[in-house]
């Protein structure tokens, strides 16, 4: 028996994440196989019947729109996918179907050399309101920073923002960043700043997000979830203003590692040569 996982969504046909598992299979020599399937809304409860069922399948990755509407149809959810208000994976264990969101961890993962400094301050400036940005700001709380929210409609940035602290969280509108500002942030110091875009702004057949330089504190990390295009405007003007950069693959092959090891009981590989070839696959 052929065990397997796949992933969900409506669309699914652009997903790269059948590229990304069937490459970690295939690096390890397992005998598994990862699939996408193409799953309406009106189609869940019955595709999670279905799969429930079967002993070959591990789980499933969950994409849009789906994230929350799956979770009535679980038996259990993880506290931080409760966090959240989100699942992205559903593991099948013993006959119960258990929600995770793998993309708070995974957001972290090209950031641990950083995240494993000590700094008197840190502060993230977290660009959208979408799910992307509800799990961002999960994970980077978790490592002590303070956050900006700034999203078109403040209403869903407070929503955000009212799961934290509110001594240490605050919103602005999304066009506050687009304005030039006259300040002096003096030297980078003893602190870590980080500017995320989670917004769809810079994706193939969307407008560049509009964000002036002068709002960005030296030496902040630019990190831009998008990764299509891999190289978007906001990381090709980070990297000439000589900011540390980080871009959307990285949080895709950070989820999707947390995923593979839910589904298939190993970790999947990390090498820089296994990474380097999988870079290459996903932006063929």
């Amino acid at each position: 028996m052929t065990v397997f996982a796949e992933v969900i969504g409506d669309p699914i046909a652009q997903s790269k994440s059948p590229l990304m598992h069937g490459f970690w299979l295939e690096r390890l020599g397992l005998d598994a196989d990862y699939r996408r399937s193409h799953v309406q809304a009106a189609e869940l409860a019955d595709f999670f019947a279905s799969r429930r069922g079967d002993p070959a399948w591990r789980g499933c990755n969950v994409t849009l729109p789906h994230k929350q509407s799956v979770m009535p149809l679980l038996d259990r959810i993880d506290p931080l996918a409760t966090a959240i208000g989100a699942v992205n994976t559903v593991v099948q264990r013993d006959g119960l179907l258990i929600g995770h969101n793998t993309d708070a961890p995974g957001f972290l993962e090209p950031l641990r050399p950083r995240l494993a400094e000590r700094h008197l301050l840190r502060t993230a400036r977290i660009l959208g309101t979408g799910g992307a940005a509800r799990a961002i700001a999960h994970a980077v709380w978790d490592e002590g920073f303070t956050l900006i929210i700034a999203g078109r409609d403040l209403a869903k940035a407070q929503e955000i923002a009212g799961a934290f602290n509110p001594a240490d969280t605050h919103i602005c509108t999304l066009d506050t960043f687009a304005a030039p500002i006259d300040f002096d942030w003096g030297d980078a110091g003893d602190r870590l700043d980080l500017v995320v875009n989670a917004t769809s702004l810079g994706m193939i057949g969307q407008p560049p997000l509009a964000l002036d330089f002068s709002n960005i504190p030296p030496g902040a990390i630019v990190y831009d979830a998008v990764y299509a295009p891999l190289e978007t405007a906001l990381l090709a003007e980070a990297r000439m203003r000589r900011h540390p950069t980080v871009d959307g693959l990285s949080m895709l092959i950070g989820q999707g590692r947390l995923a593979f090891e839910h589904f298939f009981g190993v970790a999947a590989p990390s090498d820089p040569d296994s990474d380097a070839l999988l870079r290459a696959r996903l932006t063929a």
